[in-house]
Formats: structure tokens, C-alpha cells, sequence
């Protein structure tokens, strides 16, 4: 551009020299210094009257000069800009033109499952809103469905975590349906959800085993009640074993990934570009590290639980029922505390054992003893609390209240918990 400015200056100067203007203002110039040198051959003997004619020619031709060239040199410069503005911008545009139709992949994926995705809401029966009179909201999570009659997969987590409920779904559309809970596996922490409802958009269940770290995936789902809610990230492993999250009595190898995922969408689908469900999002540690149930186990799962309604059983579920608390919990194995450690300035750095408290139901015994998402359980009724297990311990305990050491951030802190009996 600034090759074509100076070509631009000098066509012009150029332009101006071969002006007969140009050229007469010259020629005046040059007679207005003989006369001031006094060779002027056309001189007559007044050379007093022509030194005094020549000295205001050149005055003159000074202000010309002074006039014209800074109005040539700013001419040449504002067409060097206004040409620049013209055609670059236009250029460059062109250029830019159809990219959102190649390159908006997520959107894709999007348009082609979100219709499948559904709100769940998990309704109090027992405390009701003081102006509908509707039960209130005790905690939400997401699904979505497997099969057109209503068949809606979850978390088992999002689902049994509170007596005295009802399981109520709302759809993409906006309708809603109450649901009943068909099969559950607290192994896993997976459930099915049933609705009444025909010819409903059913997810794709796709291929885990392929996965490999870097692909891009889709998180869908209601984080804090925010249904239809999408975000975005890539596979940060394939093989997270159970056994380095603290979760025993479960042999799965967990898909890690840093799309973001919250409280609510805890069961909704982690699709790939195809726009296939590739897993159940279940859990969250910090930003940037969430975890999913493969699908390849969740089909396992499915295919138990068909099997089980077939022989017309109820499907079992991997714990005994114990006292209820209402948290939803991540034992803190060395890898998590360091990573904890390294990405906030909050973690006690003498911290070594305890449990992450990564999600309270609103109105359990937990949220009415001051239990809140991101406290650390380190000591209940004084007995060190190194994972998950030892909460189930202590929950089997006949102790009527747990009185339990937290760390809040850097503080340490005491509550008391009362739970409920089953």
C-alpha cells in the first residue's frame, strides 16, 4: 500500500509539472531573478521598477508554492486511504464469506440432538410453594431419551438421592410429564426414567471404545436449572479408572473431559461430532476436569436391565439402603488434591485425605446442617474420612447426628448433621 502511495505522489507531481500554470509561474520566476540580478536582456534602463515587479512575482510564486504542494501531498495521501478503505475491507470479506456455514460444527451437532435432551426436576411431596402450591424443587439433573415410547436415561444420583419425591421431566418443547424410575444401578449410577409419551427424538448411542484423547465433544444438558444448555471441549482421557477418582465397588474407566460441566448436568449426554452419545456426564471436580460414564458400559447396563423386565424382576441395586444425606461426593485421591492445589491458592497445602462435597440437594439434612458444594470432609464423629466409603460407614452407624470437621477454603469448621432414616 505504501508502494502505491508514492506511485500515486509522483503521477501527480508529474501532472502538475506539465500544467501550462505550472509552467507560466516558472517562467516568471526565472524572469523575476535576471531582473533581481540585473541581466535581464529585455531591460530598458527601469531596472529599479523591475527589481521591485520581480521581487512580488516571487512573493507571489512562494504562497503558490506553499499552497498547492501540501494540498497535492494531502490529496495524494487522503486517495491513497480512501482507496484502502474502499477495497480492502471488501477483500477481506469476501474472503471470510461462508465460514460460518463450514466451520460451525457444534452448531450441528446441536441442531441434530438437543431434541432429545430433557430437564429433570426432582419435586419435594412433602413442602410446597406458598403461592401455586406446587411441591417445591428439591434438586434437578438431565436425561435424555433412548427410545421413542419414553424411555429416559439418567444418573441414578439425580434420581434417588431424597425420599418423600416425585420425578417430574420436562421436554425440549416445554411439556412435561411426571416419570417413573424403571431400573437403577447404584454401581454405575445409572437409572431409567419412563414417560408417557409416544413418538418422541431419540439420541444415538455411539462407540466410547473409539475415543481417543483430543476429539471434540458436545456436553448437553441443565446446569443450575439452565435448561438446553451447551458447551464444548475436547476428550482429556479415555481410561480414567475408578480406582484414581476414590470410587470403590466400581470397575469403570471413566472418559475425563474439560467441556464444562455443573450441578444439573449431572446425566445428560456427551455427544461427538456425528452427534451420537458417547457418554452420561456425571461429575465434576474443578474447571476444566469432568467425568462421563462411558456408553459402551451404559449399553451393558440396558441390556441388564431389558433382560430383568423381561423376567418381569425389579433390577437390583448395588448398595443397601442406608440413612440419607443428601450430598453427592468425590474422594480426594493424591492426583486430585495436587491438581486442586496447583489451580487454587484456597487448598490447605497440609491437606492429604478427605471427601469433596461437589453437590447438595436443596432441603436434605446436608443443606439444613450448613453442608455446601466445595467443602472438604475430612473427620466425622472423629474418625478420619479418607473416601466415599467411609461416609457410607458412617451413615450406617445407629449415631443419631454426625458431627463433621470441614475445610471451607483454608478454614476449618464444624456441623452437625442429622440424617434421615430410609
Amino acid at each position: 500500500m505504501a508502494l502505491r502511495g508514492s506511485h500515486r505522489l509522483e503521477v501527480i507531481f508529474k501532472r502538475c509539472i506539465a500544467s501550462p500554470v505550472f509552467h507560466s509561474h516558472a517562467a516568471n520566476r526565472r524572469s523575476s531573478q535576471l531582473a533581481i540580478k540585473g541581466t535581464d536582456p529585455s531591460s530598458n534602463g527601469n531596472s529599479g521598477q523591475d527589481q521591485q515587479n520581480g521581487e512580488q512575482k516571487a512573493k507571489g510564486w512562494r504562497r503558490l508554492v506553499r499552497f498547492f504542494v501540501p494540498f497535492s501531498l494531502g490529496a495524494a495521501v487522503s486517495a491513497a486511504v480512501i482507496k484502502r478503505e474502499d477495497f480492502t475491507p471488501t477483500i477481506a470479506a469476501s474472503k471470510m464469506t461462508g465460514r460460518r456455514r463450514d466451520f460451525n460444527f457444534i452448531a450441528d451437532v446441536v441442531a441434530g440432538c438437543a431434541d432429545s435432551v430433557v430437564y429433570i426436576e426432582i419435586k419435594d411431596t412433602r413442602h410446597f410453594d406458598y403461592f401455586s402450591g406446587q411441591p417445591i424443587t428439591a434438586s434437578n439433573g438431565s436425561g435424555f431419551i433412548i427410545e421413542q415410547n419414553g424411555l429416559i436415561l439418567t444418573n441414578a444420583h439425580v434420581v434417588i438421592n431424597k425420599p418423600h419425591t416425585m420425578v417430574q421431566v420436562r421436554l425440549s418443547d416445554g411439556r412435561t410429564f411426571p416419570a417413573t424410575i424403571e431400573d437403577v444401578d447404584q454401581t454405575s449410577d445409572l437409572a431409567t426414567l419412563r414417560i408417557q409419551v409416544n413418538n418422541l427424538s431419540v439420541m444415538r448411542l455411539g462407540k466410547s471404545g473409539t475415543l481417543r484423547s483430543g476429539e471434540w465433544v458436545v456436553a448437553l444438558g441443565s446446569p443450575l436449572a439452565l435448561s438446553n444448555t451447551v458447551t464444548a471441549g475436547v476428550i482429556s482421557s479415555t481410561q480414567r479408572a475408578s480406582q484414581e477418582l476414590g470410587l470403590r465397588n466400581r470397575d469403570i474407566n471413566y472418559l475425563q473431559t474439560d467441556a464444562a460441566i455443573t450441578f444439573g448436568n449431572s446425566g445428560g449426554p456427551l455427544v461427538n461430532l456425528d452427534g451420537e452419545a458417547i457418554g452420561v456426564n456425571s461429575m465434576k471436580v474443578t474447571a476444566g476436569i469432568s467425568f462421563a460414564i462411558p456408553i459402551d458400559y451404559v449399553k451393558v447396563f440396558l441390556e441388564r436391565a431389558a433382560e430383568k423386565r423381561k423376567k418381569g424382576s425389579a433390577y437390583k441395586t448395588g448398595y443397601p439402603v442406608k440413612r440419607y444425606m443428601g450430598i453427592t461426593m468425590l474422594t480426594l485421591t493424591p492426583d486430585i488434591l495436587f491438581e486442586l492445589k496447583s489451580r487454587s491458592q484456597n487448598m490447605p497445602s497440609h491437606l492429604t485425605h478427605g471427601v469433596l462435597v461437589w453437590k447438595v440437594i436443596v432441603g436434605s439434612p446436608a443443606h439444613s446442617g450448613g453442608l455446601q458444594p466445595g467443602d472438604i470432609v475430612t473427620h466425622i464423629n472423629k474418625k478420619e474420612i479418607k473416601n466415599s466409603s467411609d461416609v457410607y460407614d458412617a451413615l450406617a452407624d445407629n449415631s443419631k447426628n454426625l458431627d463433621i470437621v470441614i475445610l471451607r477454603g483454608v478454614k476449618q469448621m464444624h456441623v452437625t448433621i442429622t440424617p434421615e432414616d430410609p
